[in-house]
């Protein structure tokens, strides 16, 4: 029997571009009848304080915010077409993977009916989006979603994880990977992917375990490989927080957060990952990964660890080869040089927990905000987001 987190459908409130600012001074109180996903009411159950206010001279702009579902994830096509998703967690989306359109507003992507689940549809779990985790636009322009199949984090449906892969000039799906449990166990939560176009696989960080999964395109088979490695796994001795709170569950436990950031370098010969609440990150050859002879024993001597860097979400890697991530502890973005150097690219207090990025046309860096750290599990029951979740984008730094 399926079991939904909350079963009511919460609305999203739409910010067009040039209008976030405006509306980021307000309280989390809506508007009285304001536009949502589900063309019903928003509603929230955060408390209503004033948000964050941009900085004068921030590089960001305001592509869309949405004040409720949570956002995690967002893809940007060369084209420029803006895609997002909304997880399955404390709420039950109308657009769980949905198209951004220019004036902020959304539709259900591919369709509404790939949007649907509820008891009706439960015996079809590779037809619908579970709880989707990632969208991500490779190199050719194919957008992929991979959704974990794990709503309310309560453990994954059966026959419900997949990666599938989308033709934007069709709005079709042209390919859908089952993941088994045996990869993919009850536990698992499947988290962010990166398409390697050159060689037809899929490299994915799975974080309710922590391991990676490596997905031959062609054959459409995955493995599971470095399960439970040490470099597969959050650590909670660090005291890693957010707002300059540490984050502690209602029952009095740490955050651990296991493999999670992923990225490819853009010659794709090296998988660059690390565990969220870590400051460690490494990398090692595509090639080991795609090397089905050799063991996780092997693997893990072919790891290599980079040092220290900040905690972080998401990562990304740009033509130069320059390393971004989300840096959350201090609502900011920064990047590591090939030298191993970290710079700052932009501080903000609207980056309330900066989570996804994506690169998109005229050398735009987008990026999403999703405030995990303002949700109730990390308060005590008790949600306190105070904006919109956002979706902003700035101009790559030379």
């Amino acid at each position: 029997m399926l079991s939904f987190f909350n079963p009511r459908t919460v609305g999203a409130l739409l910010l067009p571009v040039g209008l976030g600012a405006a509306l980021v001074s307000g309280g989390c109180s809506s508007p009285s009848s304001p536009t949502t996903q589900s063309g019903g009411t928003a509603s929230t159950d955060s408390v209503s304080t004033a948000g964050p206010q941009a900085p004068a001279n921030s590089p960001l702009q305001v592509v869309a915010g949405f004040r409720e579902p949570q956002m995690v994830g967002v893809a940007v096509l060369p084209d420029g077409r803006v895609f997002a998703d909304f997880p399955r967690w404390d709420n039950n989306p109308v657009n769980p993977v949905a198209e951004v359109s220019t004036d902020g507003s959304v539709k259900p992507y591919p369709d509404a009916t790939w949007c649907t689940w509820n008891e009706t549809v439960r015996n079809e779990p590779q037809k619908h989006w579970i709880c989707p985790q990632s969208v991500y636009a490779d190199k050719t322009g194919m957008l992929w979603v991979l959704d974990p199949a794990s709503p309310g984090l309560k453990g994954t449906v059966v026959g419900g994880p997949k990666l599938v892969k989308i033709d934007p000039s069709t709005n079709k799906v042209v390919q859908n990977i089952s993941v088994p449990e045996s990869v993919a166990p009850r536990k698992s939560y499947l988290n962010d992917v990166r398409i390697d176009t050159q060689n037809n696989y899929a490299y994915i960080t799975e974080s309710g375990v922590g391991s990676l999964v490596v997905i031959d395109l062609k054959s459409g088979k995955s493995r599971k490989l470095l399960n439970q490695h040490p470099s597969m796994l959050g650590d909670t001795t660090l005291n890693i927080k957010a707002d300059g709170k540490e984050l502690v569950d209602p029952t009095g436990k740490k955050a651990r957060f296991n493999a999670d950031g992923i990225a490819l370098s853009q010659d794709m010969q090296y998988l660059y990952w690390k565990p969220l609440t870590s400051y460690a990150l490494y990398r090692i050859k595509t090639e080991a990964l795609r090397n089905p002879a050799l063991t996780d024993a092997q693997l893990s001597q072919q790891i290599e660890d980079l040092g220290k860097v900040p905690a972080c979400d998401g990562m990304e890697i740009d033509a130069k080869n320059n390393l971004y991530m989300t840096a959350f502890e201090n609502h900011s973005i920064v990047r590591r040089t090939l030298a191993g150097k970290i710079e700052p690219v932009v501080q903000d207090p609207r980056l309330e927990w900066p989570d996804t990025f994506a690169f998109g046309p005229d050398d735009m860096l987008y990026v999403t905000t999703s405030a995990i750290h303002k949700t109730p599990t990390w308060n005590k029951g008790l949600g306190k987001q105070d904006q919109p979740y956002y979706i902003f984008k700035m101009k790559l730094p030379q």
